[in-house]
């Protein structure tokens, strides 16, 4: 759409120093079971079926961040905040699958 808002794609590399630094609360869209079995450290699990912009915990001063397995639900969860007023525009491009790619670490199972 034209005129339409960009959403902010981050670099994995660049949401793991955020994370490191603890500049940014990570949400993870994907559903309970995906992230049970793999996940990034420090990731909170909000998933997309239930996702209300409205409801996200408070980020105590921290940019919000949105990650999914590829980068396809984050970006409809960037959406969703866009249609609640909320100032929430940024997520992990590539999702999970990028973070991976780039060789930084996840948890996996109950771990």
């Amino acid at each position: 759409m034209f005129g339409a808002p960009k959403t902010t794609d981050l670099t994995p590399a660049q949401v793991k120093a955020a994370l490191d630094a603890q500049e940014i609360l990570l949400i993870d869209v994907r559903e309970p079971a995906e992230f049970a079995e793999e996940r990034i450290a420090g990731a909170k699990n909000i998933p997309l079926s239930s996702f209300d912009p409205t409801a996200l915990p408070d980020a105590g001063g921290k940019t919000i961040v949105l990650q999914c397995a590829g980068g396809k639900r984050s970006a409809m969860a960037v959406g969703k905040c866009r249609q609640a007023n909320q100032a929430i525009e940024t997520h992990l491009a590539g999702g999970l699958m990028a973070w991976k790619a780039a060789g930084l670490p996840t948890v996996t199972g109950n771990g």
